[in-house]
């Protein structure tokens, strides 16, 4: 898919610089040729011999190598690529390509490209959410510089939350995202797409909610394969800790009426994904404060039905997107269930899977699907969540008269 591609990766100075290995490994499987510049910080994490080894090229490190600069200069470094990819880009290589400062070979090559630049943030919780750093990237991305990631999580320093590397194949398919739209029309190009994912939370009180075990992945990989494919994708989010799919607009939400909301603010649509798992109740009135253990027996939770986004877009008069699909998450009797959800919402598609204890659907990475329309059933083989969204994006494609 990156046959032919150069890509120049600058592997700046944090521990997630180990995983730009994999990273060359990955983006060379794909046909790209991928040149490195090692910054001193980054040295201290990878070595220059293991970089060249899976890169099967020179390693840049030092501006004033007059050898470096007699045989390839950091201009014609810096130009020679389809891509600059900065994986990790530190707090600290983001804020000198912010002001400009060009003190090592790294920022001297980004301030000389004349070629679009990539990062991939990597950073303490802290550090990512400092004032600094964020008018930092505002002002790296307003100048057109893309970004992947980050990812929530556990970090090195043992702490938790955002900051974290993008995982590796993220930043691979943020690469292809890139090149595949920069190579012209694509079969979705010019439709709109609302996609929904996670799960929801329904708060009780100020620190207890009603969720479920949905991750997200899924309907995140999907918003990923619709926008490869060209359709200016939407994503309602409820909490998750995936990543941001490159090149989709993401709206975060937390509740279910939040996200039907979000949903219809986002009309007019010509596709809607409804693979978030919505609670189907909430509580009917959330207690102000935290509700306290008295050593009574706990009041009755109230319960009310949550509103039903599926259907609401299924039956949106003048605005229902033209084609709407719904998951059923099922432990026992998939198909049929499926089907009748299908006639009961009023949507044209339903892929059912077994979440059933055992099956690992719920977090993990592969997926088994049935695609119901009103007169058919597919059975799709078990694959990878990722293998789910780009086949169901090609089927998108197909009904809209353009195959992928």
């Amino acid at each position: 898919m990156l046959e032919g591609k150069r890509i120049l990766l600058v592997i700046a100075g944090g521990i997630a610089a180990y995983k730009s290995l994999d990273l060359i490994r990955r983006l060379r499987e794909r046909g790209a040729s991928v040149r490195c510049i090692l910054t001193k910080g980054g040295a201290e994490f990878v070595t220059p011999l293991a970089v060249a080894a899976l890169s099967e090229e020179k390693v840049y490190q030092h501006l004033f190598s007059l050898t470096d600069e007699n045989e390839m200069g950091h201009i014609r470094l810096s130009r020679e690529a389809d891509l600059v990819l900065v994986a990790p880009a530190t707090a600290d290589i983001m804020a000198r390509m912010a002001a400009g400062i060009c003190d090592d070979l790294a920022t001297t090559a980004l301030l000389a490209t004349d070629k679009p630049v990539m990062v991939a943030p990597s950073m303490n919780v802290m550090m990512w959410g400092h004032l600094a750093t964020q008018a930092n990237l505002a002002t790296l991305e307003k100048r057109g510089v893309l970004r992947v990631g980050p990812g929530s999580g556990d970090l090195a320093c043992g702490e938790v939350g955002s900051g974290r590397l993008a995982e590796v194949m993220d930043i691979v398919r943020a690469v292809e995202s890139f090149f595949d739209a920069s190579a012209g029309p694509r079969p979705l190009s010019g439709r709109r797409a609302i996609v929904t994912s996670g799960p929801t939370w329904e708060a009780i009180d100020p620190v207890r909610y009603i969720a479920n075990r949905s991750s997200g992945k899924q309907g995140h990989a999907i918003a990923a394969a619709l926008a490869k494919l060209g359709a200016e994708t939407v994503l309602v989010s409820g909490p998750s800790r995936e990543p941001d799919p490159q090149g989709v607009r993401v709206i975060h939400i937390e509740s279910a009426r939040e996200m039907r909301d979000a949903c219809f603010t986002a009309l007019p649509a010509d596709i809607a994904v409804c693979a978030a798992a919505v609670a189907d109740w909430r509580p009917a009135e959330a207690a102000g404060q935290k509700m306290k253990k008295n050593g009574d027996a706990p009041a009755p939770l109230a319960l009310t039905e949550n509103p039903d986004i599926l259907a609401s877009l299924s039956q949106a008069e003048n605005r229902r997107p033209r084609l709407v699909v719904g998951f059923a998450a099922e432990t026992e009797n998939v198909v049929a269930y499926a089907q009748a959800k299908r006639a009961r919402k009023g949507c044209d598609w339903i892929l059912a899977n077994d979440v059933a204890p055992g099956t690992g659907t719920f977090g993990g990475a592969s997926n088994t699907i049935h695609l119901i329309t009103a007169e058919t059933v597919e059975d799709w083989p078990t694959m990878s969540k990722e293998a789910v969204a780009g086949r169901l994006a090609e089927r998108i494609a197909a009904a809209f008269g353009r195959p992928a």
